[in-house]
């Protein structure tokens, strides 16, 4: 998460967390991840409010922020597919196919239905046979 601590915004966690989603909804992805910063700072353990962080931070470029939440969300908990997938997904911006294929493919192997998953593990594969 970010270096340079802000002072805390108005409202609670609760508060945080709905304009964060608000704020990514909106496309401000930046503006999401660091009201997000401060909920995830009060809850660490909430699953929701880290996911949302690290979707904030994945979609205003920072790849390396992204990876490290959503494999907080993974090492919490292995079984959750969407958590191994943006993992994967972050890995790949950061040119890292090899962590990527292998998260991706957990992904897959969870939810074998969701084409998103196989598009992408596919794309790392590809990726990296390039190498």
């Amino acid at each position: 998460m970010g270096e340079g601590r802000t002072a805390q915004p108005r409202g609670d966690v609760y508060d945080w967390y709905q304009r964060g989603m608000e704020l990514l909804q909106a496309r401000n992805p930046a503006a999401a991840a660091a009201l997000l910063e401060h909920a995830v700072r009060a809850e660490p353990s909430s699953r929701s409010v880290r996911e949302a962080l690290a979707r904030a931070q994945f979609d205003s470029g920072a790849y390396a922020d992204a990876r490290d939440n959503f494999a907080a969300i993974v090492e919490d908990n292995p079984t959750d597919d969407y958590a191994h997938f943006g993992m994967g997904l972050a890995c790949a911006r950061l040119g890292n196919y090899e962590d990527a294929a292998e998260h991706l493919a957990l992904a897959v192997a969870m939810r074998p239905d969701n084409k998103h998953y196989a598009t992408a593990l596919r794309n790392a594969r590809a990726a990296r046979a390039r190498g």
